[in-house]
């Protein structure tokens, strides 16, 4: 831990004000135990913010632990609880509400850093997960060390040293703390990486934490000098409508890429995550494409606009009337439709299909006057606009509602909401997967 105490040492003034994300776990607690020696030697003034889940029987135990914890060692105390999640959107709805609470102790206190315990086993895994499913270069660096985001910083100290050290750490020093035993479940995408792959890279080398590290820092430069490169093609290519779409494509294929992810960046800031490759790749489709006006949903409301010769992003004031073919994502107004490969849940929010059942493509539209839908376990069709009526859904939500169809226009699905008589059960005989994530 020497090498994380010399980086804080580096890093505090005296009298700064840290608010640290302490979920009670090891790494949190490691966390907070290397300020508490430094705190007298630089007067730190430390705020333990803890965020109650609220969705293990141990939640309650783990925050009275962390408050007795804070109040022992005379530091500021600060509670949250999370009791309401999106369906399908636990992980995003989550981190979510943990930032904005930890945004307002940081405005309250005026804190100079927000602290977080993420480890360089963490950064591993989140690389590889965006490798896999696809991002931009700066997705692909994982998360930073630090994060500035001007009033204040959120810095990772302990992303120099991998598990292994934390808990080394905590037990010598005989340091009480918490296991989220949901850390162990396969069923969590991040644990199969952590539990089945993390191992063997480890076993190659020891010090793949650092590789890893300097490989995120290493995109981290090149994402920084694409930039520059971008920001300057911009200034030539847009003015107060948009980006002039003509002059776009004469740029090559990758800065044309590095345009669409830049302009989108703007937009997300620290929620890029939610942005993939087929967010990309469907706005460069519709800028390609012969059409004059279209436009793209994006996550969070956002739209993709061609407008005849710009382009631009805007948020969606009120889009109703829209249809996609279905390849691998579609974002409509109400959340984000996906292709999966697994998955344990066996709500409406998830649909089994048998493509030969079907006539494919698969297609995303909006709802349409006298749409029917043949309901699994119910004899004959019935008309969506019922079911709407039967299940509560509010007008608003109604406007712009998904409905999942075959290429003969038979709908086959109400995400989140009702299934068609072709779903299949999740030990039956299927070959596509849908999921349906709702906007937070």
């Amino acid at each position: 831990m020497k090498q994380v105490l010399l980086y804080l040492k580096d890093l505090l003034k005296e009298q700064d004000t840290i608010v640290v994300a302490t979920s009670g776990g090891p790494d949190s607690m490691c966390l907070v135990d290397l300020l508490l020696s430094l705190k007298d030697e630089l007067k730190l003034n430390i705020i333990i913010a803890h965020v109650n889940h609220k969705l293990r029987e141990e939640s309650e135990e783990e925050a009275e632990f962390v408050k007795e914890y804070a109040l022992s060692h005379n530091l500021n105390f600060k509670y949250m609880e999370i009791k309401e999640y999106d369906h399908d959107n636990l992980e995003n709805t989550a981190r979510q509400k943990r930032y904005e609470f930890f945004k307002k102790i940081v405005k309250e206190f005026h804190a100079q850093y927000l602290m977080t315990a993420h480890h360089s086993d963490d950064l591993i895994e989140t690389i590889l997960m965006r490798l896999v499913r696809g991002s931009s270069i700066k997705g692909y660096a994982g998360f930073k060390q630090i994060n500035d985001l001007g009033s204040y910083k959120i810095v990772r100290p302990l992303i120099l040293v991998s598990k292994d050290t934390i808990l080394e750490y905590m037990q010598k020093n005989q340091l009480k703390y918490y296991i989220d035993k949901s850390n162990y479940s396969l069923e969590y995408t991040r644990n199969r990486y952590r539990h089945q792959i993390l191992p063997f890279l480890k076993e190659e080398n020891k010090s793949v934490g650092l590789k890893f590290l300097k490989f995120s820092e290493e995109l981290q430069a090149v994402d920084d000098f694409i930039k520059d490169q971008v920001l300057k093609v911009i200034d030539s290519i847009k003015d107060k409508n948009g980006i002039k779409i003509d002059e776009l494509l004469k740029l090559n294929t990758f800065l044309i890429k590095k345009v669409i992810e830049y302009s989108l960046s703007l937009i997300y800031v620290d929620d890029l995550f939610l942005i993939d490759d087929n967010n990309t790749n469907n706005i460069i489709d519709l800028i390609k494409s012969k059409k004059s006006n279209g436009y793209v949903f994006l996550p969070k409301g956002y739209l993709a606009i061609k407008d005849y010769n710009y382009f631009r992003i805007e948020h969606n004031k009120k889009v109703d009337d829209y249809e996609f073919i279905l390849k691998d994502i579609v974002n409509v107004p109400s959340g984000t439709i996906r292709k999966i490969t697994e998955s344990a849940n066996t709500s409406n929010y998830v649909i089994r299909l048998n493509s030969k059942t079907l006539k494919l493509p698969l297609i995303v539209r909006s709802r349409h006057p006298g749409d029917k839908i043949e309901v699994k376990n119910l004899k004959g069709s019935k008309k969506v606009k019922d079911i709407f009526i039967d299940e509560k859904i509010s007008l608003k939500k109604r406007a712009g509602f998904p409905i999942v169809t075959d290429s003969n226009n038979v709908i086959i699905w109400l995400p989140g909401v009702k299934k068609s008589k072709f779903d299949v059960e999740r030990y039956g005989i299927y070959d596509i997967i849908l999921s349906y994530e709702e906007e937070i």
